[in-house]
């Protein structure tokens, strides 16, 4: 038998980053300058970085 194709996975993998205070790492985009510029944010401790690995 065939085995599951890769569009049938049942896991989807998403990576939650968590900051070193213990907050939640989400994503914002915001449009400055004619560009639109993508930045992580800490909700717990408002810290903002260029990436979420950044956290670290």
């Amino acid at each position: 038998m065939a085995g599951v194709s890769k569009n049938a996975r049942t896991i989807s993998g998403t990576h939650k980053f968590v900051c070193p205070c213990g907050g939640e790492v989400k994503m914002r985009s915001v449009f400055a300058s004619g560009r639109m510029k993508h930045f992580a944010y800490c909700e717990k401790c408002k810290r903002e970085e260029r990436r979420p690995r950044d956290f670290n």
